[in-house]
């Protein structure tokens, strides 16, 4: 594999996971697989190492990642507020997870700034805040797993990963990527597949459950949202797709049930980017992907948000109708950033 990391940031970590005996490993709200695989796939490591290490969540994980080694050993904030609070306390490192700034830790993020503790930022998406320690930050790897396991190889610890560890660290990098079909331009990510593959992972499996298996109200949550709330704009080659609190509500949307959900639109060819709006109890999340180098990062600033240039996200403050609004009225400054020649946009 490239040398990508910085050797100096590598020996920082290796001394700190040393030096620590009881470690707090965490993420964002609402985790997904590479959130839980690789807060997950460190803590089983270092429990072979002989630490204590323990998985504290924002909120409770989608059920879809049940299945992964440890998953009923996460301890969820939201439930838990005391138990988490007091790993927190007795922590002497926090490793944070997959996200670049506290205000993805929602109601969690102040428990885990004013720790008394040192802490590690692991993560690999743009313009992080300083809020660690330690900052490890590659926007360009495929995923936090990713950037997980090319630490732990580089720390010489790769004899000392187990099948659950790479269990853990192989769903992020699976669900990041699609399966790796996005994110996976460099082709060293394919040796880190062969890699966690020689550990005995069970590849289909991961696929199976991560991506492939859901509930009978989500799959009709879908079709609803495909069918009756999918607007398309073709000058701006755009989807735009919207559930409100009431849609939500009748269709017993759970967390994690429109996971994806967003990628849909893209199937359509000519289609370069997609939104997603679902109104929250307090906000309009906005989701957005895209496919030809299109910046939906820049779109979704004007937001107040960011991540990935093809992948990235914002909260809006009013309505969902307003949120769509201002949406639909931004779109038309960013027709600049197609590309030249597109396909034909295939919808009647």
């Amino acid at each position: 594999m490239d040398k990508l990391l910085n050797d100096s940031e590598v020996k920082a970590l290796g001394e700190m996971l040393g030096e620590a005996r009881r470690i707090v490993l965490t993420c964002h709200v609402r985790p997904d697989g590479d959130a839980i695989g690789s807060t997950l796939g460190l803590a089983h490591l270092l429990r072979a190492l002989g630490k204590e290490a323990n998985v504290v969540t924002p909120d409770r994980p989608p059920r879809s990642l049940a299945f992964l080694p440890g998953f009923n050993e996460i301890a969820t904030y939201t439930q838990h507020e005391p138990y988490c609070r007091r790993l927190v306390e007795e922590a002497d490192l926090i490793v944070c997870c997959d996200f670049n700034k506290p205000s993805r830790q929602d109601s969690m993020a102040p428990l885990i700034q004013e720790a008394h503790c040192r802490k590690v930022l692991i993560d690999h998406h743009q313009d992080p805040d300083k809020c660690a320690d330690l900052m490890i930050s590659y926007p360009d790897m495929s995923s936090t797993c990713e950037l997980v396991f090319r630490l732990i190889a580089s720390l010489g610890l790769y004899a000392d990963l187990s099948k659950d560890a790479a269990t853990c660290i192989l769903t992020g990098l699976i669900t990041d990527t699609r399966n790796f079909s996005v994110n996976c331009k460099n082709p060293d990510i394919y040796e880190v597949l062969m890699r966690l593959l020689e550990k005995g992972c069970d590849k289909t499996r991961i696929v199976k459950e991560a991506l492939e298996t859901r509930s009978f109200w989500s799959l009709k949550l879908e079709a609803h949202a495909l069918a009756e709330k999918l607007e398309i704009f073709p000058e701006c080659r755009a989807a735009v797709t919207t559930l409100s609190a009431p849609e939500l509500k009748e269709y017993h949307y759970e967390r994690g049930d429109t996971e994806g959900l967003v990628n849909r639109p893209l199937e359509i060819e000519g289609v370069v980017c997609s939104f997603f709006l679902r109104e929250d109890n307090d906000c309009v999340k906005i989701s957005a992907r895209s496919i030809l180098d299109f910046p939906v990062s820049d779109i979704c600033e004007r937001f107040g948000g960011g991540g990935h240039r093809m992948a990235a996200g914002a909260e809006f403050h009013g309505s969902l109708e307003d949120c769509r609004k201002k949406l639909i009225e931004i779109l038309p400054e960013f027709q600049r950033s197609l590309p030249k020649h597109l396909p034909k946009l295939l919808i009647d």
